[in-house]
């Protein structure tokens, strides 16, 4: 007779971890990864296992509702206005993540989505003097009506008064701008939360902070490696008093609070200085804030860094290395254009050649290059400054996007008297920027005459290689998605995310996708011609050039990314 051992625990190990891998919900092995990545990133374990995917919030409940026999509450039906919180203090129910449901004489009704923490238990016990009873609830569904339940803002930021992060200071060009009120501000709990934010969005190597007001909800998400994750949801009422401190350093007007505003700051991090490019939004309820961070060290990477094929890279060398012509990046908003541009500049930048941008704005200070930021209400836009730019002999011109055809003609005119112009462009491929430029006007002799390379590119999320595994994938999957039958021949394996305690649900980073198709001759003549997308793409076919899709198929061969991501990333 075969008898089923139980899985044996690691000394220390109790609570839900405990529960849910006797359970059989996860392995031991699973259990202490959460446990170590919920310590490194200060979250709650239950937290942890949602953001890896393990497990549902609502499959945790389930899994303790079944081994402890407690009751379930679906939180859907209650409002936040009407639950009732006499016998728990507000600042202590959001400490202990619980919430109180009803009082009856000398029992206590709570929700809870961890009934197994004793801790918690004892320390209500103690301060109200009162029996908990728990009721099992959703996590999510719990942190949601907290925060929407949240109390006055002061005991909120009691909470957050003695968090622990390293410091950072304000790098101000005046020192005598410090206003009174900004000095009253800066004494305020709330500035060591948007303080501490900042450095948690740097540590997780977040690339956007987003300050998010709805009707009974505050969050704040971060952006890592191309997806939003929610991070906190402070109390609603702290919302103006964030913006305005947010507005204070940015050296925004903090009365307005109609119109769409754009500002800067610059914060010394330890030994690093980064910049923020701060964007303000009035939106139903309240200003939303996107703060994009702009770390300069990001555009040091250099072009191997980013992901080009060997092919792809000695093209483009070789296009940037031309005397004038045109180079165009496209892709979508947080393909990375800006980065590959600012790469090919830095390549450029010699202490004999004359650079200058214009930007909207201008995102990293380059030393020995003139940058612009364009202002529309002042009458400076991107024509207006190329046209200045070309009575300031430059030898690079660096467009920040083509918009309209006034800025195309001009930057053709460019490219066509000695100058070599780079810029953007927002189309799905390399092919279709061309039909892009005849769409706004642009003669296809100019185009053909003046336009050396196109760069179409996309951000893929990097497996991470602490956690990755075989992907088992029938060979018909693999066809269906672009391999050939030639690279179907079993000498290499595809991986899948998994997920561990050193990456974001098994990727960590993001490298490039690139297609990218020099103007030959044949392509000319298509051009001239005025011929389709289809001829242009399958001429550059014809010329060695990959498509996006393949150029993701390849980067899965060598393991870096998963077949899922290159599918997402390049799905047109």
């Amino acid at each position: 007779m075969i008898t089923q051992t139980k899985p044996i625990l690691p000394h220390g190990m109790g609570g839900l971890p405990r529960l849910l891998v006797q359970a059989g919900h996860m392995s031991v092995e699973q259990a202490r990864t959460l446990l170590q990545r919920a310590r490194e990133q200060r979250m709650d374990f239950m937290a942890a296992v949602i953001e890896q995917k393990v497990l549902t919030a609502t499959e945790m409940a389930q899994a303790i509702v079944k081994a402890l026999g407690l009751p379930y509450l679906n939180l859907d039906e209650y409002a936040a206005s009407s639950l009732p919180v006499e016998g728990l203090d507000s600042l202590t129910a959001r400490k202990l993540q619980v919430m109180a449901l009803e009082c009856k004489g000398k029992r206590l009704l709570l929700a809870t989505a961890d009934p197994t923490n004793k801790e918690t238990y004892d320390r209500i016990k103690a301060s109200t003097q009162l029996i908990p009873e728990w009721v099992v609830v959703e996590y999510d569904k719990l942190m949601r009506l907290l925060a929407a339940s949240a109390g006055p803002a002061s005991d909120w930021l009691e909470a957050v008064q003695d968090v622990d992060f390293g410091m950072i200071t304000l790098d101000t060009n005046d020192a005598n701008s410090a206003t009174e009120t900004e000095q009253d501000i800066e004494d305020a709990p709330v500035v060591r939360f948007l303080k501490k934010m900042l450095v948690d969005a740097i540590n997780m190597r977040a690339s956007d902070l987003h300050f998010e007001p709805y009707e009974h909800v505050y969050r704040v998400r971060f952006r890592v490696d191309g997806q939003l994750r929610e991070i906190q949801q402070p109390p609603l009422v702290i919302k103006d008093r964030l913006a305005a401190r947010i507005k204070v350093i940015s050296r925004l007007d903090i009365a307005e609070k109609r119109v769409p505003q754009d500002g800067r700051v610059k914060l010394q991090f330890g030994t690093r200085s980064i910049d923020f490019r701060v964007s303000t939004l009035p939106t139903l309820h309240g200003e939303k804030i996107v703060i994009r961070i702009l770390d300069a060290s990001a555009m040091k990477l250099g072009m191997d860094a980013l992901g080009y094929e060997p092919i792809e890279k000695e093209r483009l060398l070789h296009a940037i290395a031309r005397p004038y012509g045109m180079i165009l990046v496209t892709g979508p908003t947080g393909s990375g254009k800006t980065v590959s541009l600012y790469t090919c500049l830095g390549l450029l930048n010699q202490p004999g050649v004359n650079i200058a941008t214009v930007e909207d704005p201008a995102e990293i200070n380059l030393p020995g290059v003139n940058q612009v930021n364009v202002n529309e209400k002042a009458g400076l836009g991107f024509a207006e400054a190329l046209r200045a730019f070309l009575r300031q002999d430059p030898d690079i011109i660096m467009v920040g996007e083509i918009r309209d055809l006034e800025t195309a003609d001009i930057a053709i005119k460019a490219a066509q008297t000695g100058h070599l112009v780079l810029s953007t462009l927002h189309t799905n491929d390399a092919p279709s920027t061309l039909m892009r430029l005849t769409n706004m006007g642009v003669a296809p002799f100019n185009i053909a005459s003046s336009v050396l390379l196109i760069t179409a590119q996309r951000l893929a999320r990097q497996l991470c290689a602490q956690c990755k595994q075989p992907a088992l994938l029938p060979p018909e999957a693999l066809l269906e998605a672009g391999f050939s039958a030639d690279q179907i021949d079993g000498t290499w394996q595809p991986y899948r995310a998994v997920g561990c305690s050193a990456c974001s649900g098994g990727y960590r980073g993001r490298t490039g996708i690139y297609q990218v198709m020099p103007i030959t001759e044949a392509i000319q003549q298509i051009i001239l011609h005025q011929g389709s997308v289809m001829d242009i793409a399958q001429q550059a076919k014809r010329d060695g050039v990959l498509n996006l899709r393949q150029s993701g198929l390849l980067k899965v061969l060598q393991g870096l990314t998963s077949l899922e991501e290159v599918l997402a990333v390049t799905n047109e």
